[in-house]
């Protein structure tokens, strides 16, 4: 009788009884689908959430649900998200940390103690509803209720029904504690009290560890980033830290200097930091207003804006002139409503971009806005040094590792070395199509026995060199201009 297989299953040396025999067979792959290029980790506080856990939010709807309102502070995640989500980024994980002096908010209702199941002052906002059923009196429901992050209801005869089925919401506000004799249930309210969010982390609490239960910037490990925040960090002996973690992960880093810096001062702290790296983008400490919609004009880390630019362009595109939207002034400049504006000289540019050293302001090239002056990270070396390096190099890496594993295991002959050839081959095609890439003459995939000889397949080496020209980026533009009445023009035919 046939019989159908899955390829791979059948021997088909050994086959003795004449029949038919199916084998199905995987499609071929032909190229690699590109990985985000825009998804962004951000690392800082918030008044709810859990703690050193990364968290998806693609809106500002699903990070209000996760970490409550936005508070007036400069390592708040939310206004990251907000100010991200402003220049096009859609796509996050946040990573909430604390100094350790947090505290939930509790309360006490019918003799069972409710805590909030985070720590924050949003805590504070949780009412408690116990009421009896109108038509069956022995049927209590418990309603737990907060403006931003929404409310919960569950029902019961008894307190050990109701507590049991908080326990079995993931998404439950509060955590029952019961007493050793349960009480009986009884209508009332209560409204949660006592929840603090604690100061300020500390350096090494943003940084975090890499041990088996990640914490800080650790967290945002294997989960897909391509760019990193830590949200209002100005320490600078964090920087060549970031970078190394940047390098391992394929994160662009956003730093920054503190709010009010010098250039003299920025350039010290960057060179006593030994920084110098196409994994990080040093941002100047020129803080920007902002007029957040929940705590009014503040002052804010410029990380974000250039996280949210990045977050919305495609990896070939450099920040450079790219108009931020929602700024309205800067340390420099002033507040746009004052009507007084600084601006940069030439002279302090290029201060700033000798020594890898980015700016938001304005006026930009094209015209009077906000902008990144730059489009530069801080390597010193002129190959490495543009935005788009990093970028490019990050997304192109990170393609090719979410998929290339599958041949490993796989046995070593030409018919290997012509899929691997035709999966690099058609994922750097794809990127010519999406105007990743110029042209087919931007790339080139060697992987036969030229570069891979006998005495290294031996041993279970298989080696595919890939080289990638990347598109350049429009830093000067130099446009010649002769004028005058005694100028001559000569006119060339038009092709017909």
């Amino acid at each position: 009788m046939p019989t159908i297989y899955q390829a791979g299953d059948l021997n088909t040396n050994s086959l003795v009884v004449p029949n038919l025999y199916t084998q199905v067979q995987k499609p071929a792959t032909l190229a690699l689908n590109g990985v985000s290029s825009g998804r962004i980790g951000l690392v800082g506080t918030a008044g709810w959430g859990p703690l050193n856990t990364p968290v998806i939010a693609g809106s500002m709807g699903d990070y209000l649900a996760a970490f409550g309102a936005k508070q007036p502070l400069a390592t708040d995640i939310g206004l990251g998200v907000n100010i991200a989500i402003l220049q096009g980024a859609s796509d996050f994980r946040c990573v909430r940390v604390s100094d350790g002096t947090d505290a939930a908010a509790t309360g006490t209702l019918a003799g069972v103690s409710l805590t909030a199941r985070y720590t924050g002052s949003a805590g504070n906002g949780i009412t408690a509803t116990l009421t009896q059923g109108a038509i069956i009196a022995t049927k209590y429901t418990l309603t737990t209720s907060h403006a931003v992050l929404g409310s919960r209801s569950y029902t019961g005869t008894t307190w050990t029904a109701i507590a049991a089925a908080i326990a079995a919401d993931a998404s439950a506000l509060v955590v029952s504690t019961m007493p050793e004799t349960v009480p009986a249930l009884a209508a009332g309210a209560v409204t949660l009290t006592g929840g603090k969010d604690g100061a300020t982390p500390t350096t090494e609490q943003f940084i975090g560890s890499d041990g088996a239960a990640r914490t800080g910037m650790y967290a945002l490990r294997n989960q897909g980033c391509a760019l990193g925040v830590l949200h209002g960090l100005t320490d600078n002996t964090t920087w060549t830290t970031q970078a190394a973690f940047g390098l391992q992960e394929g994160l662009y880093m956003q730093c920054c200097g503190p709010a009010g810096d010098t250039i003299t001062n920025a350039v010290s702290m960057k060179d006593a930091a030994g920084l110098d790296s196409y994994g990080v983008k040093l941002m100047f400490g020129d803080w920007l207003w902002w007029d957040d919609d929940t705590n009014g004009v503040m002052l804010v880390p410029p990380q974000a804006f250039v996280a949210g630019l990045f977050g919305g362009l495609s990896p070939e595109q450099s920040s450079l002139n790219k108009q931020l939207a929602g700024v309205i002034g800067s340390q420099k400049a002033g507040l746009a409503s004052t009507g007084t504006v600084q601006t940069y000289s030439d002279a302090e540019l290029g201060a700033l971009f000798e020594n890898g050293i980015d700016v938001i302001c304005n006026p930009a090239p094209g015209g009077s806005y906000w902008a990144v002056r730059g489009g530069i990270n801080t390597s010193s070396d002129d190959a490495t040094s543009d935005d788009t390096y990093t970028r490019m190099t990050n997304y192109i890496a990170n393609t090719i590792n979410s998929g290339m594993g599958a041949f490993v295991g796989d046995v070593i002959n030409a018919t290997l070395f012509g899929d691997i050839r035709a999966v690099l081959l058609g994922t750097l095609s794809n990127m010519v199509t999406a105007g990743i890439l110029e042209n087919t003459a931007s790339y080139a995939v060697v992987c036969d026995a030229s570069n891979n000889p006998q005495a290294r397949t031996a041993l279970g080496y298989v080696q595919a060199d890939v080289k990638v020209r990347y598109q350049g980026i429009n830093r000067f533009f130099i446009v010649n201009l002769q004028g005058g009445s005694s100028v001559v023009i000569v006119q060339t035919a038009s092709a017909a």
